[in-house]
């Protein structure tokens, strides 16, 4: 009589692969990790109400500003600003924070230093790269 019961996997000592054990140990391994920039992720361009609430930057510098999609966990100790607040100020990411429906949180390390201070408000020509040389 033939066994029905399905087969198990094979352990990496009788032909498995390391890659199914890796999985079942690590799950969520990409967990906190960001989209990477090839699509995957919204800018400031994408979204029609950021778009028109930044209308000092341009559509070259939007297409810069990437806002991490809900649900992304946000890394503890690094530092983001939440594009819908009024008066953006920049945040540290915590434990357990993630990205929610009502939030469009931009990581500052995704971001060009100039593109971020205005993005903040600095109004510092030095910081902004527009100082005189002289």
């Amino acid at each position: 009589m033939m066994d029905r019961t399905p087969e198990r996997e094979r352990t990496p000592q009788e032909g498995g692969t390391a890659d199914q054990f890796d999985e079942d140990l690590h799950p969520n391994i990409m967990a906190g990790i960001y989209p990477a920039k090839d699509g995957n992720i919204s800018t400031a361009y994408d979204i029609k109400d950021l778009h028109n609430k930044l209308q000092q930057f341009t559509n070259d510098e939007l297409k810069q500003i990437p806002v991490l999609p809900p649900g992304t966990h946000l890394h503890a100790g690094s530092t983001y600003i939440d594009l819908r607040e009024r008066n953006p100020e920049e945040v540290t990411g915590k434990d357990g924070m993630q990205a929610a429906t009502n939030n469009w949180y931009v990581p500052k390390s995704e971001v060009d230093y100039v593109l971020w201070n205005r993005l903040i408000g600095v109004d510092n020509p030095e910081r902004l790269d527009e100082a005189d040389e002289g």
